[in-house]
């Protein structure tokens, strides 16, 4: 019998257009809320201090957005990149149109948007993904542009265009 080793795509697995459903969500809390903002050195009052936030337009604490940016990508990585990510190259077009407070629930699909091997790097590809996070109401609390540095498979070659 053999092992089953649990990872994420190589390069030539991700199919461009594919979207991918993350389970579990996962339940922001308060200490998840300050631990962050603590850990990050992020004071800001709307995520720490409940009175002051009380006073504000949304009337209660905000999750620190950053926090649902690294949820969301953490997320994806045993369905994506578990094993197979060489680097991450970069985040791009990240935006938040709804607040994420603590009780919500993060839910995080992932939308491949390219995939090509790289020119530079032999045995690697880059992988364009879209992140999209939604609360348990289905309504858009942030979404980010991921851009990846992945290998292709063992023993697999993939021409290159010119």
């Amino acid at each position: 019998m053999s092992d089953i080793v649990q990872r994420g795509l190589y390069l030539e697995e991700f199919v461009v257009g594919a979207t991918y459903r993350h389970t579990p969500g996962r339940t922001a809390t308060e200490a998840d809320n300050v631990l962050f903002s603590s850990l990050t050195m992020n004071t800001q009052a709307l995520h720490l201090d409940a009175a002051y936030a009380a006073t504000q337009p949304f009337g209660q604490r905000l999750m620190n957005s950053m926090w649902t940016l690294a949820t969301m990508v953490g997320a994806s990585v045993t369905q994506l990149t578990q094993g197979t990510l060489v680097a991450q190259l970069g985040l791009s077009d990240i935006s938040f149109p709804h607040p994420l407070f603590a009780g919500d629930t993060l839910y995080t699909s992932t939308e491949i948007l390219a995939a090509r091997p790289s020119a530079s790097r032999p045995g690697q590809g880059v992988v364009t993904m879209r992140h999209t996070g939604r609360n348990q109401d289905d309504v858009v609390v942030a979404v980010a542009t991921r851009v990846a540095l992945m290998w292709q498979a063992p023993g697999v070659a993939v021409e290159v265009e010119s």
